[in-house]
């Protein structure tokens, strides 16, 4: 299987950051300029080629629409957006109007009253009813839409397709028989992980977690109260907790290791299975395993379904202190429209978040249908706080899964503790 597209890896980052929320002492603006200049800030990539075509070709059809109007694109470095955002919240003259952001900043970039709230223009946007609905919420705080989902990325199973054929071995189709494979495939072949997974790898585990009916946080109060050490949510802990073993994939090894050193080590050559993202694909299709893989849905703790994935991705939103609104929620609505987002996955790869152009994609491009049938079937978000930034940053989910994995604390020690750490973010 091979598909010739690039997908940069400050993208992937994007996917897997976060950051803490920056204080704004902005306010909304009442003017509505129609000419002028449109700031856009969108992330930066390592081939950055690709994106700016489609970026530029956009930028075009909407300077010819408007006289008088000129977009002007910065890309910025995904690990400096925290300090840039803070200063562009506090000072709306150097802020931009339109930006791209990590969905899992925007709670607290909401917080800090950095963002507008795009509400009534989204349920007048026609292309809107076509958006997925779970990645829609993604764009969501307290019930308002403060954003477009310009991409997804999502989470699957994939798998050595030699290394099954020689041992005569099934595909999993349960979290139950992940293990057990695993298992099986370091015994069998002891310089092979049996599946290269880690305890870093936040957006790795969490599936496991819902898929035992558990969760993260639930609401509480205004707030969140962590849900990590209920029965469900300590059974999924534990079921992953069981991958970082030294008969699958050795604590010494495994512990440390976040998504990209686990996908890193599949690439390698060096495992037989992985759970690596559809911005993982391309890097896998060109390494020496790239004809001897495949893709699977992540499965579930039945036959016949499967986990519930993290619907990580990024968003275009709108700065509360543009004095050009309507440019601003326009030129969203272009490069985060049907359209451009079908162009952004040809030139890069990126899933779009539309239900209609992702059944349009896995038609010609079937090695996506694995990711669109995960997201299908249900993905699931972190809470939509500021306090995940601080969660995030503390690495209170990875330390919890490390000292499992260490056997320095039970599933029950582990979790309590987690649990604690995580309602002091939130307040409880």
């Amino acid at each position: 299987m091979r598909l010739i597209r690039t997908l940069g890896v400050a993208c992937t980052a994007a996917l897997l950051a976060s950051c803490a929320p920056a204080q704004s002492t902005n306010s909304a603006s009442d003017a509505d300029l129609d000419t002028g200049t449109l700031r856009v800030w969108l992330f930066s990539e390592v081939n950055q080629g690709p994106k700016e075509e489609v970026v530029d070709e956009a930028i075009a059809a909407f300077e010819a629409a408007h006289d008088d109007v000129t977009v002007d694109v910065q890309y910025i470095p995904v690990d400096t957006r925290a300090e840039r955002f803070r200063a562009a919240f506090n000072d709306p003259a150097s802020a931009p109007d339109v930006a791209e952001f990590g969905n899992t900043d925007l709670a607290g970039y909401v917080e800090a009253g950095g963002f507008a709230d795009i509400s009534a223009d989204i349920d007048a946007w026609d292309e809107a009813a076509d958006i997925d609905a779970e990645l829609a919420r993604t764009t969501q705080v307290d019930g308002s839409t403060y954003g477009v989902p310009w991409y997804v990325g999502i989470r699957a199973l994939f798998y050595r397709t030699d290394v099954f054929a020689d041992h005569d071995l099934d595909v999993p189709a349960t979290l139950g028989e992940l293990a057990t494979t695993a298992r099986t495939i370091r015994a069998k072949e002891p310089d092979l992980l049996g599946i290269s997974t880690g305890g870093a790898y936040t957006y790795g585990f969490m599936p496991f977690i819902w898929a035992h009916g558990g969760d993260i946080a639930i609401p509480s109060g205004g707030s969140f109260t962590s849900a990590i050490d209920s029965a469900e949510s300590r059974a999924g802990v534990e079921q992953y907790a069981e991958l970082l073993s030294d008969d699958i994939c050795p604590p010494q090894t495994c512990s440390e290791m976040g998504g990209n050193d686990s996908v890193q080590n599949f690439v390698a050559g060096k495992a037989g299975m992985t759970i690596g993202g559809n911005f993982s694909l391309n890097a896998v299709q060109e390494s020496a395993i790239g004809e001897d893989f495949a893709v699977v849905p992540l499965p579930g703790v039945e036959e016949g379904s499967v986990a519930p994935a993290f619907a990580g991705g990024n968003n275009l939103g709108i700065l509360a202190g543009t004095e050009r609104r309507t440019l601003a929620l326009e030129f969203t609505q272009l490069l985060g429209g049907k359209e451009y987002q079908r162009k952004m996955f040809d030139a890069m790869g990126n899933l779009p978040a539309f239900t209609d152009v992702q059944a349009d994609i896995t038609a010609e491009h079937p090695e996506m249908d694995p990711f669109v049938t995960t997201l299908d079937a249900g993905t699931r978000f972190v809470p939509a706080t500021g306090a995940w930034a601080t969660i995030d940053a503390q690495t209170v989910l990875p330390s919890m899964m490390q000292q499992i994995a260490g056997d320095r604390a039970s599933v029950d020690e582990a979790t309590d503790d987690a649990a604690g750490q995580m309602n002091d973010a939130f307040g409880q």
